[in-house]
Parts: C-alpha cells; structure tokens; sequence
C-alpha cells in the first residue's frame, strides 16, 4: 500500500509538471523539456518498482504455497515385523515428499492404552496423517478421531479388527491401510506338510488381539480338515505366557503362532521353552521363525510398510481419497525356516524353502 501511494504521488507531480509546460504558451526551451523528461523518467521508474514488487509478492506466494506434512506414527511395540513395516512407510514416504514430510513416532511398548495416549496427542497436535502399526493402534486411532486419515498396516483383517460386518475390502471415512494376511490354508498345508505323522496341534495367542483370535480359528479348521486335533492355549499377557507354552508344549506335538504381536515381542521366552522340549513351532512371520519356529509362511514387512508409505503419498497430495482405498496385501509369499532350529531339532525341510538369513 505505501508504494502504490508513492507511485500516485510521483503521476500527479509529472502531470502538474506537464500542465505548468502547456501554460507558458508553447515555448520549448531546454530546461521546460529537460523537466518534463525527467517526470516521464520518474513516472517511468515508479512503474518499474511497482512491477518490482508485484512479480516480488508473487514470488513470495509461491514460495508460501509449498505443503509441508506432520505424520504420527504409533507403533504398538518394537519387534522386527513392526520395525520393518515402519521403516518401509518411512522410506517410502521420505521418497516421494522430501523434506516436505517430518514424522513423530512413538512406540506404545506393548500397551493398549499407551496407543490411545499417543493417538490423542496426534490429534491435539493436528497432524496431516496417522499410520497406525498394528491392531490395537489401529483401534485407538478409529476411537481417537474420525477427521484425520488414517492408515492402518501389519494388521491381519480389518472387519475384525473395527467391527465391520460383512467387510468387503474397503473400510470407507477416514481409515485404509495394508494387511499382513497370509493365506492361512497355506499355512496349515505347510504345517502338514512338514509334520504329516503329528497327532495334536497347540494353537498358542493372545486372547487380547482379536486378530490372532480370528487367524487361529481359521487355522483350526483347516488343521482339522487334515484330521489334526486342535487344543486353544492362550495368554492374556507377557505376565502368563511362560505359564501357558509350557501347557502348550507338554501337550503338543507341533505348535503353531500366528502374527501375534505379544508372542513376537517375546520369541525368546517361546523358545526357551519349546526348543528344550524337543516341539516344533511354526511360526505366522518370519521375525518370530527367526526367533522361535522352525518354518513360516512370509511376507516382507518392509516391502508392506513401502506399500503403505506410497498410499499415504496419494492421501497427502490429494491425489486419492482414502475413503475410496481398499485395504491392500503383500504381493507375494514365501516358504521360509530356520536353519539353526531344524537342525537342532533334527527336521528336514523341502527343497523349495528358503533359509532365514540369521
């Protein structure tokens, strides 16, 4: 405003100028012209300040307009599965914005209610986006705000976890994500395929991941269907889980985890017992094999949490709505052991099964 008041100024200035020139009756001496050109050269160079500063101000508008995003991490706990999955949303994310993204993480260490916490300080904080790192994060981010996108990965089936009947695949309002759903027949196949004469199966969870619940029910009926018995073993916490393998393993011939994240949080507690008992566990991730099984069926949560990382790039530049998004799965799965273990326990795997790298 104070330039285009000084821009006024200098016109009027040139224009009385200019009218005095008309006046003196038409003489034309130097100084009248040199006058009237140096008004002109005023008028001239108020206008190129004005341009000045207005392709300026554009520049500046521009240069405000750059997005920048905050994304909230919460991941339920640190084991390897979560950790992969979170460095591969990171890294894909960092890939695609840039410096334009910045990510506060947090680690609920096994906590439910430590997850609710750390998804109401990201909604006070209003950031542009939450991942959410498995089933209990996923569930208190679905509590904690309905505005927020929100994405969910290392979760096993969303209908289940968020209470939705009859889930068709896309969740709708302000939740996506990735599922670490393997094939769970596959599963059992393998199971059996490598422990054809076993006579029981010890299905070992935590009755508080309602995931885990619904993988070893489907695994139950499938186990059923090769003629296995099938016994339930579970655990509410860390606090009796040392208690309940130990049941599991007396009365096991083969026990099976899914992708349960306590059970993934304590792989060394589940072998210490199991590996002494001479009872194999087949393992629903590789992180946990490498901890305690001897086989799995495998994803790459790195390359899970990559695919997440992408979706969140198409949320954040508005380049898709997440509403419309369908929950995504890994790409591909693998047969994979434990080297160390099978030795150990002298099991023999076929030949199209890819050892863990330790």
């Amino acid at each position: 405003m104070k330039k285009s008041g000084k821009l006024l100024s200098m016109i009027l200035a040139a224009s009385m100028v200019m009218s005095m020139a008309a006046c003196s009756g038409g003489a034309k001496d130097s100084s009248t012209a040199e006058t009237t050109a140096g008004a002109g050269e005023t008028a001239a160079a108020a206008g190129d300040e004005a341009k000045d500063t207005s392709e300026a101000a554009d520049g500046a508008g521009q240069e405000a307009s750059g997005e920048t995003y905050t994304v909230g991490i919460c991941q339920l706990v640190q084991h390897d599965a979560l950790d992969a999955a979170t460095q591969g949303f990171k890294d894909a994310l960092t890939e695609a914005l840039g410096d334009a993204v910045s990510f506060d993480e947090q680690n609920a260490q096994g906590d439910s209610n430590t997850c609710s916490t750390i998804i109401n300080s990201f909604v006070s904080s209003d950031v542009d986006l939450i991942l959410a790192n498995a089933t209990p994060a996923l569930q208190a981010a679905q509590a904690g705000t309905n505005e927020i996108p929100i994405l969910g990965t290392s979760v096993t089936e969303y209908g289940v976890a968020l209470g939705i009947d009859g889930f068709t695949g896309t969740v709708g309002g302000n939740i996506s994500g990735t599922s670490d759903l393997a094939p769970l027949d596959e599963q059992a196949a393998m199971l059996h395929e490598l422990f054809p004469d076993a006579k029981k199966v010890g299905l070992l969870y935590c009755s508080a991941e309602a995931n885990s619940q619904y993988q070893v029910d489907t695994v139950k009926a499938a186990l059923e269907a090769f003629g296995y018995t099938c016994e339930y073993y579970a655990f509410s916490d860390s606090n009796d889980l040392t208690t309940i393998v130990t049941k599991a393993a007396d009365e096991s011939d083969v026990i099976y985890v899914p992708t349960d994240n306590t059970a993934a949080a304590n792989t060394e507690l589940v072998n210490n017992v199991c590996q002494p008992a001479g009872v194999p566990v087949v393992a629903g991730e590789e992180g946990m094999c490498r901890g305690c099984g001897v086989a799995t069926l495998s994803i790459s949560y790195y390359d899970l949490g990559v695919g997440t990382g992408r979706m969140a790039a198409k949320i954040l530049t508005g380049e898709a709505d997440i509403s419309e998004m369908p929950i995504e799965y890994a790409p591909q799965f693998t047969k994979k052991y434990n080297k160390s273990l099978c030795d150990a326990l002298n099991i023999t795997v076929p030949d199209d099964y890819v050892a863990i790298e330790e």
